[in-house]
């Protein structure tokens, strides 16, 4: 797979890299005449450079007309994390780039124990994190860390800009699949807290700004891992492009046990028989109990799941699992029921 880098230099089918990339390009990879590697420029679209000459500091190419990439959601997602201690941002960075966000703000809020300090310089060195993630996720732009804001009231004056703004509570509030719906946003911020959560006055606050109020379940996250629940759950019920290991089981920890769960695409009401998306492990085109499906066997890495089925030669299942659609000549094993 060839190397991916992002530049500002990319127009009329030219394009350069300067500084730390051209270096690591030029003199740690050894790139030579002719060699490919993929550009992201800054309008988010992939292009295929050949390398046409190799200079101290700078390496230049011909480029390829752009083309949309994969791995950039069709909504953007804004993150507003609550800052917490002890480097626990540079966590929360890279892994909401790698699952999709377009932008992290960190926020200070009452009971954040976390306190500015040289925060200048901690944001170039977040900025880089996410230049990083980006890259070994394939991402075509780069996200961006913005100065972290305040207070909360800051926070709730930038809701404005978005389509929805989800503020997950630990007091609970709307489940997840009840707010969330493919194709009916195009901007979506998610706020999560610091370590001792939010207060009730930001809680009221966020109600009176627009934000809705949801929950992540009966649990109580850490505060490094709530925003990436969060972000994964959204990308999931948005229909975005997730990575089939961040998706797993998702749709089960969202719906409380036993309780009957519908196509969690939204796509059809059950039974409808809409297709299954890609790295999902609910069938769509059944009801399913959740509780029965812990029992099934899992797909194997990088399949659908039973509801398409590919393989040959198996023994017939003696009986239908709830999230099958097929009774024969199944290649998973016969089911524990």
């Amino acid at each position: 797979m060839p190397h991916r880098y992002f530049t500002r230099e990319l127009a009329d089918g030219r394009a350069a890299l300067t500084g730390s990339d051209a270096h690591h390009l030029a003199d740690v990879m050894r790139a030579k005449l002719g060699e490919e590697v993929v550009l992201c420029g800054p309008d988010g679209l992939e292009y295929l450079g050949t390398v046409t000459a190799i200079e101290p500091g700078r390496v230049e190419f011909s480029v390829t007309d752009g083309t949309t990439s994969k791995a950039e959601p069709d909504c953007t997602v804004t993150l507003f994390a609550g800052y917490p201690k002890q480097g626990k941002l540079e966590e929360v960075i890279r892994h909401s780039v790698e699952l999709g966000a377009t932008e992290v703000v960190p926020f200070f809020s009452r009971y954040c124990v976390a306190a500015p300090k040289k925060e200048d310089a901690k944001n170039e060195r977040y900025n880089r994190i996410a230049a990083e993630a980006a890259k070994q996720a394939g991402r075509a732009m780069l996200p961006h860390v913005a100065m972290p804001l305040p207070d909360f009231a800051a926070v709730c004056a930038a809701m404005k800009d978005f389509d929805l703004v989800l503020f997950f509570y630990e007091g609970g509030g709307a489940p997840l699949r009840e707010v969330l719906h493919p194709g009916q946003y195009k901007r979506i911020a998610i706020i999560t807290g610091s370590e001792g959560g939010f207060s009730v006055e930001e809680a009221a606050a966020a109600k009176a700004a627009g934000a809705v109020t949801v929950g992540l379940g009966p649990r109580i996250l850490r505060c490094e891992t709530a925003p990436l629940a969060a972000l994964t759950a959204a990308m999931l019920l948005t229909l975005q492009k997730i990575a089939t290991s961040q998706a797993r089981c998702l749709v089960l920890a969202l719906h409380p046990k036993n309780a009957t769960v519908p196509c969690p695409h939204g796509l059809a009401p059950p039974g409808a028989g809409a297709s299954l998306q890609a790295g999902c492990h609910i069938s769509c085109s059944s009801i399913l109990k959740a509780g029965s499906y812990e029992n099934h066997p899992r797909p194997f890495p990088g399949t659908v799941g039973c509801t398409e089925h590919a393989c040959h030669g198996a023994a017939p299942w003696a009986s239908r699992p709830p999230c099958c659609t097929q009774q024969s000549l199944c290649r998973h094993a016969k089911p524990r029921h």
